[in-house]
């Protein structure tokens, strides 16, 4: 069925789309292919022109020549791309696409000093409507209209040639061997630069733009081939709890605070000059003080933490497993997971879940989100809904927390909280006083605090039939303007420490302590030490007494501290 859309409606006849009469020529198809090439190139390309300029060994005349050069190779990449996609009917849709995704891919680059690889296309797919309309504005628009709008406007009413099928191969093959020939004659002038700079500054590869998105969606797309995703691999198939001892033998009530966006050197826990955490102050927590992610996004980080692979085999997997919540379950654990963000990224796809979208809780719930506090609303009644049998063993509930997400850090805090202001209420946080990014930033911690208070709070309150703890640990952290970069994602080889650094913070009750034989005190002495998301798997398995061969005490950062 041929494509008619634009050519058989009354669409296409339109005033806007077609120029008068005897005003312009029509155009070869291959010179429309060129002419959106060298747009997306030049202008779509701004965020990567901004960056190389700020390169020291690009300064001066040999700087300028080799943006040049490097302008002509992804303007030629781009026509030799195009040309195998963009024939009769699919020429002008292909070619708007091509713009599109240049004018939004610009808008987030230059907006927030970000790059487009294949993690962030994961966290684009991935982003739900509360997202998406928190980097909505006007800015986007403007940008997506000079870049995309406008230059599409003009390629529909521009008339093009009509070419037989026979004549228009052969255009296209001339137009891929001139654009191939343009790109490695090119890369012959500059290539001494060029391999420097990419090199060097490998992240400037996934700005040039749309070229990034493009094959973003293409290693997303080969992953199939590249992972045996059909199946999810068992392990801990041995899992068992040990024996409780002590404190009346209570089961263990333990929730798991997976934390959104939270900088481990905005928590006054960690020497923050800013008193961001006066309520877990108050507590008897330990708050680790040097720990690392293992993503820089929550679809890169999420599954990983959960995994027993770690950081470095994670991404390289040749097949898929289950989770840490697989083998809590597995040993008899009754075990929840509840979502106030995206998604559990599939780590909660074996285990009861829910989520708070559509919750309407009066004083948490406002315009189709809630604060953190809904994760506690009616938890009673949904642990109740678990099998007892688990129940009588133990409860494990995670809590999936909107936290810190941004741009839009004032939402994530209700006006009790608003301890620093000025706050910047925009999306466009490059717009702000960078003061007030942090002081939005910084209250959403301060509700964070407040949140961790009050589910402790909750878990006291348990002490009669359970052994209580609660273990907080975030995903990733966050950019606020340093260096001119904002939110997180970066690829993690070139992404800021800000990024990566994340706290990881413990609260553990008497009974579960004396049960454990779990020596607080000797906690406090590892705040320094390096420890990172690869042991959160073994710790959680240590801390509820899970005994499986895919556990490892060397990576459980409790063992050391428990008497044996």
């Amino acid at each position: 069925m041929k494509l008619k859309l634009f050519r058989d409606t009354g669409f296409a006849a339109s005033s806007a789309f077609r120029l008068p009469a005897g005003t312009a020529r029509e155009l070869h198809p291959a010179w429309a292919i060129v002419l959106v090439s060298l747009w997306t190139a030049s202008a779509g390309n701004v965020a990567m022109w901004r960056e190389l300029s700020h390169l020291s060994e690009l300064q001066g005349l040999r700087g300028v020549l080799f943006c040049l050069g490097l302008g002509v190779m992804v303007a030629s990449f781009s026509s030799a791309l195009l040309s195998l996609l963009a024939w009769r009917y699919t020429l002008k849709p292909v070619l708007s696409l091509f713009l599109l995704a240049a004018g939004f891919g610009a808008h987030f680059m230059l907006a927030y000093g970000v790059v487009i690889d294949t993690t962030m296309m994961v966290n684009v797919l991935q982003t739900d409507p509360r997202e998406t309309r928190d980097l909505l504005g006007w800015r986007l628009l403007m940008v997506v209209t000079l870049l995309a709008l406008l230059p599409m406007l003009a390629l529909w009413r521009l008339p093009l040639r009509p070419v037989r099928w026979l004549p228009r191969i052969g255009s296209q093959f001339a137009l891929l061997l001139v654009s191939c020939l343009v790109f490695a004659a090119t890369l012959m002038l500059v290539f001494q630069d060029f391999a420097s700079v990419m090199r060097n500054h490998t992240h400037v590869r996934f700005l040039i733009n749309p070229l990034n998105s493009i094959y973003a969606l293409i290693d997303l797309g080969t992953q199939p081939m590249k992972r045996d995703s059909s199946t999810v691999l068992p392990i801990g198939q041995d899992a068992q709890l040990g024996a409780i001892t002590g404190a009346g033998s209570k089961p263990p009530m333990v929730v798991l605070v997976l934390g959104e966006t939270a900088r481990a050197g905005n928590f006054s826990l960690n020497g923050y000059e800013r008193a961001t955490t006066p309520a877990l102050a108050r507590e008897d927590v330990v708050s680790l003080r040097n720990v690392w992610s293992c993503g820089t996004s929550t679809a890169s980080s999420v599954p990983c933490m959960f995994s027993h692979l770690g950081r470095e085999a994670f991404p390289d997997r040749k097949s898929e497993y289950e989770n840490l919540l697989d083998v809590l379950q597995r040993a008899g654990l009754a075990v929840l997971w509840l979502d106030n963000q995206s998604g559990c990224k599939g780590v909660c796809d074996r285990i009861p879940h829910a989520s708070t979208t559509g919750q309407n809780v009066a004083g948490i719930c406002k315009d189709g989100e809630c604060l953190d506090e809904v994760l506690l609303h009616e938890l009673d009644a949904r642990i109740q809904a678990l099998p007892a049998e688990r129940r009588a063993r133990g409860v494990v509930v995670v809590m999936h927390q909107m936290g810190s997400h941004g741009p839009a850090y004032y939402k994530r805090s209700p006006p009790a909280f608003k301890r620093f202001m000025p706050e910047c209420t925009s999306n466009a946080l490059q717009q702000c006083e960078r003061t007030q990014v942090v002081n939005a930033y910084d209250n959403s911690i301060a509700y964070t605090d407040h949140f961790l208070a009050t589910t402790i709070a909750w878990l006291k309150a348990r002490k009669d039939r359970h052994a209580t703890a609660m273990v907080y640990l975030a995903d990733h952290g966050e950019s606020l303007g340093e260096n001119n970069l904002y939110l997180h994602g970066l690829p993690y080889s070139v992404a800021p420490d800000v990024q990566k650094r994340v706290p990881w913070i413990t609260w553990l009750s008497p009974e579960f302590a004396q049960q454990r034989r779990l020596d607080g005190g000797c906690l406090k002495k590892q705040l320094n030490v390096r420890y990172s998301h690869d042991n959160y798997f073994h710790s959680v398995l240590g801390l509820l007494q899970v005994q499986t061969s895919v556990y490892q005490a060397s990576q459980d950062l409790y063992s050391p501290c428990m008497t044996h």
